[in-house]
């Protein structure tokens, strides 16, 4: 697992990441990786970087433990690693941010990607956030560092709004955006089952750099993943 790099720089929270971004629009991901980017809070010490296809198995796992304990996703049927190799591969092959954190041992403890809220072609400046963290990790600041990161690389995108859709109206996933300044969009209620209960999903927005209030660069999005 690389975990080295030249530039290094510790940080203490409350933190708002700006180092070197993705170096042009839309290039091969291969092209894209940005140098980790180094945390240090009360409660831990982690690293983000991008996220690589050796990260799979633990991405994998981590996933697995918030299918089968927890209401982040509404998946019940826990996909493996061949399926999580395909869902990967479809994000970053469409250039969105996909980043992990790892912990001074050097075990991943959590990862962030964006991806397309809707493929219909007028959506395309609109990303959509998924977070998901290992149990040790939670409350310690990993997942308001790894939204702070999918925040700055998407409005250097381009990108013009992000949504968060909030299974199971999770509190503390609430607070998190909240504090990153997301806003309420509305709620579903009942709009989920599992775990032989009714859920109801969260759904809250951030505008990204001009937002609503200039056009966007039209071309600036993966083309190549929407319909008409």
């Amino acid at each position: 697992m690389e975990l080295s790099s030249p530039l290094r720089s510790t940080f203490l929270f409350p933190y708002s990441p700006r180092l070197d971004r993705l170096k042009g629009m839309w290039k091969d991901v291969s092209d894209t990786h940005d140098p980790p980017t180094f945390f240090e809070s009360a409660a831990m010490s982690f690293t983000l970087r991008d996220a690589t296809l050796a990260d799979i198995p633990v991405i994998t796992d981590i996933y697995s433990e918030s299918v089968r304990n927890g209401v982040a996703t509404y998946e019940i049927a826990v996909p493996d690693q061949s399926e999580m190799t395909t869902r990967f591969s479809t994000i970053t092959g469409n250039s969105y941010p996909y980043i992990i954190a790892v912990d001074g041992d050097g075990i991943v403890i959590g990862y962030a990607y964006a991806s397309a809220f809707r493929t219909r072609s007028a959506y395309r400046f609109l990303v959509e956030d998924s977070i998901y963290l290992a149990p040790e990790a939670r409350g310690r600041g990993v997942g308001k560092a790894l939204l702070q990161e999918l925040i700055a690389r998407c409005t250097d995108l381009g990108f013009r709004q992000m949504v968060a859709v909030i299974g199971g109206a999770h509190p503390a996933s609430i607070a998190v955006h909240r504090s990153t300044g997301f806003v309420d969009s509305g709620t579903m209620k009942g709009s989920g089952f599992k775990f032989g209960r009714w859920l109801d999903t969260t759904f809250m927005q951030l505008a990204l750099g001009e937002g609503l209030e200039t056009a966007p660069a039209e071309g600036v999005y993966p083309d190549t993943l929407y319909g008409a």
